[in-house]
């Protein structure tokens, strides 16, 4: 059975993992007769969001404890994930990914990436294992592997001259529909950055997963 590592960056869409788009994983994996090994930070996360009206809470959250909620308890530190381990890499998006696995939301461009996340991305690459990444999160990518590569955060023009800058490829891409960049085996897909329904992004999740795991040599 294939193992494939999942990175979750919290629970919630404004603050850490999109759930949807985490569950989707998780289900398209299990259908496909793979196993998901998930992991996270386990550090506390930069802020807390109230997800019913948008605004900070005065509180604090550990990234690791927030995600264990969407795993149901069976996940690790991310510092503990081995890429000898590992088949392939996906990593859901929301905005734990450019706020806890990254600093994007802040820094743009000059963002920097989780050491750990960027470490087992860079391990899987030279491995020539596949790697995932969907919604928001591909932007953390050039940054990691830095070196050209073609990605979709779907159509935003503004984030895509972002991501020219930062010495990636972006790919105007429908909802529904992967870009794969086959050279260095990284597939991305819109999902909730274009997604008007959980249908809608589950399209492109699915299509996702199936060719990351197609690319398991």
């Amino acid at each position: 059975m294939k193992q494939v590592g999942v990175v979750l960056s919290g629970c919630g869409v404004y603050d850490g993992a999109e759930i949807h788009e985490a569950v989707l994983t998780l289900l398209a994996l299990d259908r496909a007769g793979a196993q998901a090994v998930c992991f996270a930070p386990d550090r506390k996360q930069l802020h807390v969001i109230n997800h019913l009206s948008g605004e900070e809470m005065p509180e604090e959250r550990n990234i690791l404890l927030e995600s264990a909620r969407i795993a149901r308890g069976k996940i690790q530190p991310l510092s503990q994930a081995d890429a000898n381990l590992l088949d392939a890499l996906i990593v859901p998006g929301g905005f734990g990914a450019a706020k806890n696995l990254s600093n994007f939301a802040k820094e743009g461009a000059d963002c920097s990436v989780d050491k750990d996340l960027a470490e087992l991305v860079q391990q899987m690459h030279k491995m020539r294992k596949p790697i995932g990444f969907m919604c928001i999160a591909p932007v953390m990518l050039p940054k990691i592997l830095n070196q050209p590569l073609r990605l979709t955060i779907g159509n935003d023009p503004d984030l895509g001259e972002v991501i020219d800058a930062m010495g990636g490829e972006p790919v105007i891409c429908p909802v529904e529909d992967i870009v794969v960049d086959i050279d260095n085996k990284v597939v991305t897909t819109p999902a909730y950055m274009l997604a008007q329904s959980i249908g809608e992004a589950a399209r492109g999740i699915d299509k996702l997963v199936l060719r990351v795991l197609d690319l398991v040599e």
